[in-house]
């Protein structure tokens, strides 16, 4: 009986011992799980300059994340710096990276008309060492903030803004990865040795601002160099497939402009999935 008795005490007191471990652990989990701050993207409105000209940018990054964490610029469409590429900026920043929307024209200059838009990219395409100074000051801007990881940098750009962004990383800026979106890319600089980056290029296959022989020339060049890079067209879209402004911009100046829904959310997904693969192989 006696026997028995050390024995029930015994069981008891290791079910009361397992059962205060789960507890603890229970208890541990809970206060890992309450650590975790919800995303809440800050922005924020900037100035900066290269030697000659004053340039307005936007910066977003989640202010809640820790630590360090990959950095990229977004270079705007030809109609310039405006609402479209700060919402790009803050869509990146709630994915975890610290986002740069950057002025190309100066002053954060818009356009509200092709003709003007047409003059001011121009201008700048066509004035290559002060293109390269306007980026290069927003690159040091990006790598300059507190939560951003200098190593680890990506350039994306839209129409005009996805033909600097390639123009760049062609001239080799050290970025680990480039992206454009409904971009051009019959360009200033094309794809040579010096280009370091990943690429990715989302176009329309109706786009008729791009022409076959562009993309075959562009393609070619990097395949000749052996990079990596993936150019996706994507069947019915065209002209500016990102934007949900392009129907009314396209109706009002009776341009080949169209938003597209799917191709807008694909080239997306394409995009998270470069910056993820750039990101974590560096």
């Amino acid at each position: 009986m006696k026997v028995l008795k050390t024995t029930i005490i015994f069981v008891f007191a290791l079910l009361l011992l397992l059962a205060c471990k789960t507890e603890n652990s229970s208890k541990s989990k809970e206060k890992t799980v309450s650590k975790d701050q919800p995303i809440k993207v800050k922005g924020e409105e900037i100035t900066y300059a290269s030697d000659s000209t004053n340039l307005k940018g936007y910066i977003a990054f989640d202010e809640n994340k820790k630590g360090k964490r990959p950095g990229v610029l977004i270079v705007h469409e030809w109609w310039g710096h405006n609402d479209y590429v700060r919402k790009r900026a803050d869509m990146l920043a709630s994915l975890g990276y610290t986002a740069i929307a950057i002025d190309m024209y100066g002053d954060g200059k818009q356009a509200n008309h092709p003709s003007d838009a047409g003059k001011f990219a121009q201008s700048v395409m066509s004035n290559l060492p002060e293109a390269k100074a306007r980026f290069n000051a927003a690159v040091d801007v990006l790598k300059k903030h507190e939560s951003v990881d200098n190593d680890k940098i990506a350039a994306i750009g839209y129409c005009f803004g996805g033909s600097v962004a390639l123009t760049m990383a062609n001239s080799g800026q050290d970025l680990d990865a480039v992206a454009a979106f409904h971009s051009g890319v019959q360009l200033p600089v094309m794809p040579n040795k010096d280009l370091k980056a990943r690429v990715l290029v989302c176009n329309g296959a109706e786009d008729p601002f791009i022409s076959p022989e562009s993309v075959k020339a562009f393609t070619s060049a990097l395949d000749s160099l052996g990079k990596k890079y993936e150019y996706i067209a994507y069947p019915g879209a065209k002209h500016s497939f990102t934007s949900k402004e392009a129907d009314a911009n396209g109706e009002k100046f009776k341009l080949p402009l169209a938003y597209n829904a799917e191709a807008d959310q694909k080239s997306w997904e394409s995009l998270q999935q470069l910056l993820n693969d750039a990101f974590t192989s560096n």
